[in-house]
């Protein structure tokens, strides 16, 4: 992570947090190509990297993201990803099949910070965790612009607030607070807007600080296999299996010693590590 230089992102590492900050704030953060490539190639390089527990999403300004830059040109269009997927060298068709948040070992904590429109929605839906601006413009706009909500939105947003709830919200594409988004469930916290990326940055502390990175990879995959519809006898039966095997790694021994001598763990082992073919 170290020494990128970046267009349209500031990215800061501290700790084991990397903070990606969405740096155009004169076009309120609009996404345009450049920032989609950016955006991947510095959540990669956090993934990649075992020194980084967390990482946090913020945006320059008064807002998060204000949707694709309508302004500078279509910044999604197939031929621009035919190309940028060869670059690359993957196959996948969108950004979001190329990113993948749910399948990183790695927790993301969205910070949004302001208003959240379009894809400035959708985008930290992806994330694992999400704190907003209690006065935060927020909408999933996208059948009032006569096009389909994207970034496996229809799939994610009605699990997380309801089927009533989220067919309100998707069929609409009405505005709604950072407040009433905290109240249904679509993020964890709604706060004043200064206090939006401490909080965030606090929690990642958090959990670079005093969680094991094996520990925390796990569980999120098991979470986010599970929401596919495993029923709840082959869901128990999986996880003690991975309990019994991230049990039997070293920093499980290091997290109860360092619970008893009463100091901070000393984490040793890689958030990359696989289980056995049979566990997975």
């Amino acid at each position: 992570m170290q020494g990128e230089i970046y267009e349209t992102l500031l990215v800061e590492e501290h700790g084991g947090v990397v903070t990606i900050t969405l740096n155009r704030p004169e076009q309120r953060n609009a996404i345009n190509l450049a920032m989609e490539q950016e955006l991947y190639a510095a959540v990669q390089g956090a993934e990649r990297d075992d020194a980084v527990r967390a990482v946090v999403v913020t945006g320059a300004g008064s807002s998060f993201c204000s949707g694709v830059d309508l302004a500078g040109g279509a910044a999604f269009g197939a031929d621009a990803h035919a190309e940028h997927d060869r670059e690359l060298g993957v196959t996948s068709d969108t950004l979001w099949e190329r990113i993948a948040y749910w399948r990183m070992k790695t927790p993301v904590i969205g910070a949004i910070n302001g208003h959240a429109i379009g894809v400035g929605m959708t985008l930290p839906m992806l994330f694992d965790i999400r704190y907003v601006a209690e006065d935060a413009k927020l909408s999933f706009v996208f059948t009032r612009r006569g096009i389909v909500p994207e970034a496996n939105s229809t799939w994610l947003v009605p699990r997380l607030v309801g089927l009533s709830r989220g067919l309100e919200l998707l069929l609409s594409g009405r505005q709604f607070t950072g407040r009433e988004a905290a109240e249904m469930g679509l993020c964890s916290r709604a706060l004043p807007a200064d206090e939006v990326l401490p909080a965030a940055q606090e929690l990642a502390h958090d959990i670079a600080d005093n969680t094991a990175p094996l520990s925390v990879a796990v569980t999120k995959q098991l979470v986010y296999d599970f929401m596919d519809g495993a029923d709840r006898p082959a869901a128990i039966a999986r996880e003690t299996k991975l309990t019994w095997w991230v049990g039997e790694q070293a920093d499980a021994l290091e997290g109860v010693m360092a619970w008893f001598e009463k100091r901070p763990p000393h984490w040793t082992v890689s958030k990359h590590l696989e289980p056995p073919a049979e566990l997975r």
